[in-house]
């Protein structure tokens, strides 16, 4: 997966299949997207002609708002990830809480995030 690299275009249209587009014509941005991405193994078609996420584009997506949330939580500590997003990096002793409420980076989560930028850069 490491050379996988998503456009922005594609990201998005991996959200609309997730939040619900059932088909690849459902809108402009899943229909120019959705061949790249099925031979990803991001997204799946059913016999239906129906399109859905796969589990490793739910990981994905997953990940992206883990890297979104270390962003956030680098330029202002009281931003307030998702439940599953500060479960996940807590675990991982990527931030802490604080005393007064929040999330802070810790030195590895700030590794990552440096890694991360250095590897891809933010558009």
């Amino acid at each position: 997966m490491k050379n996988e690299k998503l456009t922005g275009d594609e990201y998005d249209a991996l959200e609309l299949i997730r939040r619900g587009a059932r088909t690849d014509r459902v809108n402009a941005c899943v229909g120019r997207n959705v061949k790249r991405l099925s031979g990803l193994k991001l997204v799946q078609y059913a016999k239906n002609g129906s399109v859905s996420l796969s589990a490793k584009g739910e990981e994905v997506l997953f990940l992206r708002r883990c890297v979104e949330a270390l962003r956030a939580l680098e330029q202002d500590p009281s931003s307030k990830p998702d439940d599953d997003v500060v479960q996940f990096l807590s675990r991982k002793s990527h931030i802490a809480a604080r005393e007064d409420g929040g999330y802070e980076l810790t030195d590895r989560g700030r590794e990552s995030l440096a890694d991360i930028s250095a590897q891809q850069p933010r558009h």
